[in-house]
């Protein structure tokens, strides 16, 4: 936004010479500092003080309520800058106030409005900007190679460019423009934190600190800058790590309360927290922080919410690979719970639409993808293809353990399932092991007395108890016993058969599996089979 009026050096340099120098013996009075100091060290909550003030005691400032609208603007009072500029248009005769309000109504997110006051002014840089961007907000092609060739190779015009670019997801030609600048202007630092932005968006969160250090050491109060810092160490480490790096944002606040003061940081702490406050923060902020959406769809999803994770979604219209694959996810959730074959097959369209795409077929979001999109046509053998290809960087990650062990189950596998089984933490591992375990009969034909298919039997049959799957655990153990006549594992088959009958007893298991049972009890070495007993 341009500054108003003329020149507030040459307007200090009078000041200067008719200021009136103190009599001799008489302590000097402590000058009020200027509204260029203020503006200089971007301190605009001074201006705004010292506009205020000015306006109040009717202060004979040229201009006095473009410079508050400006300092208004650049201190996030967009309603107050609007509000004031519409008082200047009854005094100003500045054609270009209209523009100045549609900066104002765009960083409100109010494109339609931003859009409507920019055509009001005369043409100019700054009007072919907004339209530029507003063209952008309303996905329209056609207006937005009109501005784009109305840009010039100025500054402003060339970030305005390089904004467009980053927001549509081409961010290495958004850098390409950004450090072409900063070859042409290395006191610019503010250019590092653009180009920072863009290799976290490429992933490269070491790369972005780097680069973020140099404006950091300048302005280490900078919330934009220090911000994307915890962003980055939220990525390369946890949430607690993240939050460490925002407390020089709190110390340094007069307030004591920066959280609360910044919608930004607000949003951010919840994911730093792992969802924590989630239904309380992000609905006020969904029109206001893009990700606010997407990690309150999360957050459902998380409480397995899927209905209120899909009403969230179900209009919102793709125009990254993440959010295509979160509606992705939303949907084969929404159609496990309903049983909705619609939902199931418009997940399989989404995963496949990323999986398959140019830029992302060899991502691992993009593999990840084409397992989801194979899952859901039950191809597990195709599932394992690029599981088996991204394997490597998920070594300890539960889920991904799951979903590969499930795959080689179903794939008929189960030498492979081994390794993701025993890797699960015991909670989660027990519910692939009755996966595993289901075609025990056939594995048995099939499996081989190796020390790793034997502690695996073990292992399903141990935990399988533990979580009360009796079925499964009572055939792991007949297996093993037949392996090894033990008689900790008759004692085993024989505890679990007690709890099957418990649990047909009281109706929570098929009376069916009574007779399969009790012939796995007399197929047994051990002679407390020949007197059945339980």
């Amino acid at each position: 936004m341009i500054r108003p009026g003329t020149s507030l050096t040459k307007q200090k340099q009078k000041q200067r010479q008719a200021a009136p120098r103190a009599a001799p013996g008489k302590k000097k009075e402590t000058a009020r500092p200027s509204l260029e100091e203020f503006l200089e060290v971007c301190d605009y909550v001074g201006a705004v003080t010292l506009l205020e003030f000015e306006k109040k005691t009717r202060e004979d400032r040229p201009h006095l309520l473009m410079w508050l609208a400006y300092s208004y603007f650049h201190n996030g009072d967009y309603k107050k800058s609007i509000d004031t500029y519409d008082e200047a248009m009854r005094k100003e005769n500045d054609p270009n106030i209209p523009v100045y309000k549609a900066c104002c109504h765009y960083a409100l997110c109010q494109y339609q409005e931003a859009e409507e006051e920019a055509t009001k002014a005369p043409d100019s840089p700054l009007k072919s900007r907004v339209l530029f961007q507003t063209a952008h907000k309303r996905n329209d092609e056609s207006a937005m190679m009109i501005h784009h060739q109305a840009l010039s190779e100025s500054k402003e015009d060339q970030l305005c460019l390089a904004a467009i670019q980053y927001l549509r997801s081409h961010f290495q030609e958004a850098t390409d423009i950004y450090k072409r600048m900063l070859v042409e202007d290395r006191e610019d630092l503010a250019l590092n934190v653009y180009i920072a932005f863009c290799y976290y968006k490429l992933d490269y969160y070491d790369v972005a600190l780097e680069i973020l250090q140099a404006y950091i050491t300048q302005h280490p109060q900078s919330i934009v800058a220090v911000n994307l810092k915890a962003c980055s160490h939220y990525q390369l480490y946890n949430g607690k790590a993240a939050e460490a790096e925002l407390k020089v944002l709190q110390q340094a606040s007069s307030s004591g309360n920066i959280f609360q003061e910044h919608d930004l940081l607000q949003h951010n702490l919840v994911v730093f927290r792992n969802g924590e406050n989630a239904i309380q923060v992000l609905p006020p902020l969904l029109d206001i922080v893009p990700e606010a959406r997407l990690n309150l769809v999360i957050y459902h999803l998380r409480l397995g919410e899927a209905q209120e994770a899909y009403n969230l979604i179900k209009d919102l219209e793709p125009s990254m690979p993440r959010e295509y694959i979160l509606k992705g996810v939303v949907f084969a959730a929404l159609g496990q719970a309903t049983n909705s074959r619609e939902h199931l097959k418009l997940a399989q369209q989404l995963f496949q639409l990323v999986g398959a795409s140019a830029s992302e077929c060899d991502t691992i979001p993009g593999r990840q993808c084409m397992a989801s999109c194979f899952f859901l046509l039950r191809q597990f053998e195709d599932v394992l293809v690029y599981l088996k290809s991204i394997k490597a960087y998920f070594s300890n990650d539960d889920d991904f353990n799951w979903n590969y062990g499930i795959a080689c189950a179903s794939s008929g596998d189960y030498k492979e399932g081994k390794e993701p089984a025993v890797k699960l933490q015991a909670a989660k591992s027990s519910v692939l092991l009755d996966e595993l375990a289901l075609p025990l009969p056939h594995h048995e034909q099939r499996m081989d007395t190796s020390n790793e298919s034997f502690n695996l039997l073990h292992l399903i049959a141990n935990d399988c108890y533990k979580m009360g799957q009796f079925y499964y655990a009572c055939k792991a153990f007949d297996v093993l016993e037949r392996l090894d006549p033990d008689p900790e594992f008759w004692e085993g088959k024989r505890g679990a058969a007690v709890g099957i009958l418990q649990r047909a007893a009281a109706g929570k298991e098929s009376p069916d599996k009574l007779q399969e049972v009790v012939h796995m009890l007399r197929n047994s070495s051990n002679p407390q089979a020949d007197f059945r007993v339980l």
